[in-house]
């Protein structure tokens, strides 16, 4: 396989050859956002190897991350493909490129059951499935009881600076989480927040606090996130409230979590191009149970994502091969 991975400094060369170099065949050079993070580094090098070995593109993959990617798409064409763009912190402006034609999402949902939320145990799951809802939960905090006042429940939010710690509090004031017997525990770090959770699951201890999918821990330990009761409160109550700090936020609103939406951006010129390729997007889903699975995998084996990509390749014909014609499928095969 010839994938190439350019730095940023590349970008505007590839910008300004890509219409003269691209091949004669249906697809020709294509270039992918490669996020900085593990389930956009898995995405984009399966990407990479389905469409060089199975569809002859010439791949280059180009460092990327939600805002400054979407950026360059959207002012420079380039890349041609964010396979994993996590929309909610661009929506406004992706609504405007959308609606305009420049970009266009060809894959409304890549990953299943991704997002944020509040979660408990596997075994805590199993040994209560009448505490099945977030507002269920939260009537019994003596079932998870806080280590430095036991007559008190934990609830874990983010560590301090996370944008996250201002919802998760704000959510804590709008359940009146205080006055049913919760203290909001701040962890510390990210290493806080995960190792409160793992050590949870491995004594057989509850744990109730916050996360999000796909990442390695939860697949790793199988938690479980809890629906809220509580419809969606709408834009005006999160964005003008809820994610705001608590002094800009005097009355938030009960509400279920913002729904976080993943989608497969391309440009316009990826378009006019990439021929069959465009199926190959349309198609792509990767499950999430197998999506935490390679996190893990890539989390126990100081794995790349290009390894990461090989291993799902190898491991989940079953999974990628309903992306592709049989075709397509062997010459991948026959390549790995």
């Amino acid at each position: 396989m010839t994938i190439r991975k350019i730095g940023a400094l590349c970008v505007t060369g590839l910008i300004a050859s890509t219409g003269a170099a691209m091949a004669a065949d249906s697809c020709g050079q294509i270039s992918l956002a490669e996020m900085d993070w593990a389930s956009a580094e898995l995405m984009a090098n399966v990407d990479a190897i389905i469409l060089e070995e199975g569809y002859g593109c010439e791949v280059e993959l180009v460092p990327g991350a939600t805002t400054t990617t979407f950026a360059s798409m959207n002012e420079k064409g380039q890349p041609d493909v964010a396979p994993e763009l996590w929309i909610n912190a661009v929506r406004d402006p992706l609504k405007v490129a959308k609606d305009a034609g420049t970009l266009v999402a060809l894959n409304a949902g890549p990953i299943t059951d991704l997002g944020e939320g509040w979660w408990v145990t596997p075994a805590f799951a199993e040994a209560h499935p009448e505490l099945d809802t977030v507002e269920k939960i939260l009537e019994h905090p003596e079932l998870f009881p806080y280590k430095e006042d036991e007559t008190k429940g934990a609830f874990y939010g983010c560590p301090a600076g996370w944008g996250c710690q201002l919802v998760n509090a704000n959510l804590f004031r709008a359940f009146k989480m205080e006055d049913k017997g919760w203290v909001l525990v701040d962890p510390g770090s990210a290493a806080g927040l995960d190792g409160a959770m793992a050590n949870a699951v491995e004594r057989g201890e509850p744990w109730f606090g916050y996360y999000w999918s796909p990442t390695a821990i939860i697949g790793k330990y199988n938690m479980v996130m809890l629906p809220f009761e509580a419809e969606w409160g709408g834009r005006d109550n999160w964005d003008g409230c809820i994610a705001l700090s608590e002094q800009d936020c005097a009355d938030p609103k009960p509400t279920s979590w913002t729904v976080s939406e993943v989608e497969t951006v391309v440009t316009a010129e990826f378009m006019e191009k990439a021929g069959p390729a465009q199926e190959y997007f349309k198609k792509r889903v990767f499950p999430g149970d197998v999506m935490n699975a390679m996190l893990v995998f890539m989390s126990d084996n100081q794995a790349t994502g290009e390894d990461a990509a090989y291993e799902f390749l190898a491991e989940h014909a079953d999974v990628w091969t309903q992306w592709v014609s049989p075709e397509i499928a062997d010459k991948v095969k026959s390549a790995l």
